[in-house]
């Protein structure tokens, strides 16, 4: 049983509403990740993973020889790429919800990226080919993966907030 102060902190930590704009925007675009990810690989029978893609892309300006297995099928590749870029200007012209802008500092973008980049070496993958095509052709890899990658963004998510931490 835990302590009453780590529940009491617990409790103004946590969020009283888990989804307070509602579940109906979540439900589109897991649909239509699940629907891209299906034609790319009944197309390619490759499954796709954001982390690869993005990889393959970094190919063209690079001579370093672990992007060799990426040069021979990186063009469609880039495709994904800018599909990612678009849907999400696409978003936002058929929205007109303006451009999403945050109080982050730039420092703490670069620093995450750096660490989501060192994440997903780590992983041998990100959330979406783990979460998406791993846990979708039922592999007990990306499962344990998945529930990492979740546990570990809400303890972090959860201590930033408790240690008052702001943009």
């Amino acid at each position: 049983m835990l302590p009453l102060e780590t529940l009491a902190l617990l409790a103004d930590v946590l969020p009283a509403e888990p989804f307070p704009e509602g579940i109906a925007h979540y439900a589109v675009g897991g649909l239509l990740v699940g629907l891209g990810v299906t034609v790319i690989y009944l197309g390619t029978g490759i499954a796709a993973g954001a982390s690869t893609f993005l990889e393959s892309t970094l190919s063209y300006g690079s001579k370093l020889s672990r992007f060799d297995r990426y040069r021979a099928s990186r063009d469609w590749r880039v495709v994904f790429t800018i599909g990612i870029i678009a849907g999400a200007a696409g978003y936002q012209l058929a929205t007109g919800d303006g451009i999403w802008v945050t109080e982050v500092a730039w420092w703490r973008l670069l620093l995450g990226g750096i660490l989501v980049g060192i994440g997903t070496r780590l992983g041998k993958g990100c959330t979406s080919g783990h979460g998406v095509c791993g846990v979708g052709s039922v592999s007990g890899t990306s499962f344990v993966g998945v529930i990492s990658f979740l546990l570990v963004a809400i303890v972090t998510a959860h201590l930033v907030l408790a240690a008052g931490v702001t943009p």
